[in-house]
């Protein structure tokens, strides 16, 4: 799931990335253009009911990204905003930033 919240002068979008807690058994990295697929950054916590961080990205730009499960397994956000497919024969999920 994902959720956006803008600062007051929109400068920066908070995108809160979501997963069910039954995705993964001990991590999950969302990695993706906004951290250059770095797949040691940007680790999600563990809740009660899910996994979740919150990133600070810029408007006025698409993102690709994906779920690096357990360090073995990727997985797509099942709220993306779009899917586009990559040079795995796969497809990444987008997050459009709007103004």
């Amino acid at each position: 799931m994902l959720q956006k919240t803008f600062t007051p002068k929109r400068t920066v979008c908070k995108v809160t990335f979501s997963i069910p807690r039954e995705w993964a058994k001990e991590k999950v990295h969302v990695v993706g253009d906004f951290n250059e697929w770095d797949q040691t950054a940007d680790k999600l916590e563990k809740n009660k009911d899910n996994w979740e961080v919150t990133l600070r990205l810029k408007p006025e730009n698409k993102y690709r990204f994906r779920y690096l499960l357990d360090g073995v397994k990727w997985e797509n956000d099942d709220a993306a905003d779009d899917y586009v497919p990559n040079e795995f024969g796969t497809e990444d999920s987008v997050v459009e930033i709007g103004n």
